[in-house]
């Protein structure tokens, strides 16, 4: 039993950011309904299927229940209405306004349903020169730095992130809005509208560190100038590892493994501050070192010096890390037609309230009827949507 037990959730959304969020909460025990198009969302139908459903899909929407229905129509209206009478959270990433034109506006839905927590993704805001413009990860990773903090440290070359991270930072941001918005419901009996974009959860999510020079007006700097301190990537003889030396015991550390005492008395190094205003100096000293031992041998000394290291694991590696293991981190299952399944297991861990993956990703429409029978629709009603082509049904 998860902690959001007996939560309902209204699930319109599509991609990435959305499901993404309510696939969370739905491993934490909400119910989740998930409202698809007719012919299915898009995420169906951007990759190969494995028992009709691919695997970005599954990962995204793993847990839900699906219902596909022709919004166009006045039948179909109806059903979603119905739905959103008995709904905790109703969530949707549509344009703005685009919601309102269909007929499910925050205010049509709250006269209805006064408690209802609404959420509206958006990709750059509700106004603006870009409010109505179509969206995908690149374009917001474009305009929130991601491609400046990734630049090429030696062309100087704006790189992207080589995963959809947007929309998952977003994705993470909703989850955790929701909960605090059903939260607050419990305190005072209030619904809210809770709205959020793509843009301004990348932002907040890179300020910290990643904006550090615009924090205090009257000291900006370009934080670029600071970039490369880290410890990042070295070769081995053998493979690429990471070692961060950043505190004056981690540095001793890292001195000793490489069998570099000298350097610990070096004025270049032998502050936190010197360390900084060498980075790059250090940097090359230390790879120079690091490149004459075989990984397993100095990862083992780094880690005797306590010193913050690792390999660089590809991901055909993950399943076989002995950390991993350890933490049961990759769940696997086994599905009728799917087969074996993995899963990252959910990785908040609830001591009182256990989370977990509640099941597979849904087939098109494959809980239609269930849903509208609990709403009240007898079978001739339900037969007489399908036939209608309002309400799609497959089976799993």
């Amino acid at each position: 039993m998860g902690p959001l037990e007996g939560i309902k959730v209204l699930d319109l959304t599509s991609m990435v950011s959305g499901p993404a969020s309510t696939m969370m909460l739905a491993d934490q025990g909400a119910e989740v309904i998930k409202i698809e198009p007719y012919h299915g969302e898009q995420v169906r139908h951007m990759a190969a299927p494995h028992n009709g459903v691919n695997p970005v899909f599954y990962s995204c929407n793993r847990g839900k229940k699906s219902v596909a229905l022709d919004l166009k129509t006045d039948a179909g209206k109806e059903v979603l209405m119905k739905l959103a009478d008995q709904a905790d959270v109703f969530i949707q990433n549509f344009r703005p306004g685009a919601i309102d034109r269909m007929g499910f506006g925050e205010e049509v839905l709250r006269a209805r349903n006064e408690s209802l927590i609404y959420v509206s993704i958006s990709g750059f805001g509700e106004k603006g020169p870009y409010a109505q413009s179509r969206v995908y990860d690149p374009v917001i990773q474009a305009l929130s730095g991601a491609t400046d903090i990734q630049a090429d440290r030696a062309s100087g070359r704006p790189q992207m992130f080589r995963i959809i991270i947007a929309d998952k930072v977003t994705a993470l941001t909703a989850a955790q809005a929701m909960s605090s918005a059903l939260f607050a419901r419990e305190r005072t009996g209030k619904g809210q509208h809770v709205r959020l974009s793509m843009l301004d959860t990348m932002l907040a999510f890179f300020w910290p560190e990643g904006m550090a020079g615009l924090v205090y007006g009257e000291k900006e700097f370009d934080v670029k100038k600071l970039q490369g301190t880290m410890d990042l990537i070295y070769k081995t003889k053998d493979h690429y590892i990471t070692a961060g030396a950043v505190s004056d015991s981690e540095w001793g550390g890292m001195c000793r493994a490489l069998n570099r005492e000298d350097l610990l008395d070096d004025e270049r190094f032998n502050t936190s501050a010197a360390r900084v205003s060498n980075a790059e100096l250090r940097k090359k000293i230390t790879g120079v070192e690091i490149e004459k031992w075989n990984s397993a041998e100095l990862l083992e000394r780094l880690q005797k010096e306590n010193v913050p290291s690792a390999p660089l694991l590809d991901r055909m590696e993950l399943m076989e890390h002995e950390q991993i293991i350890a933490n049961d981190a990759i769940e696997r299952m086994v599905h009728a037609g799917f087969g074996e399944v993995r899963q990252a297991r959910p990785a908040a861990h609830f001591g009182g309230t256990p989370s977990g993956i509640q099941g597979p990703a849904p087939q098109l429409g494959e809980h239609g009827a269930e849903v509208l029978a609990e709403i009240g629709y007898d079978p001739g009603e339900i037969e007489i949507l399908i036939q209608d082509k309002v309400l799609a049904i497959s089976k799993p």
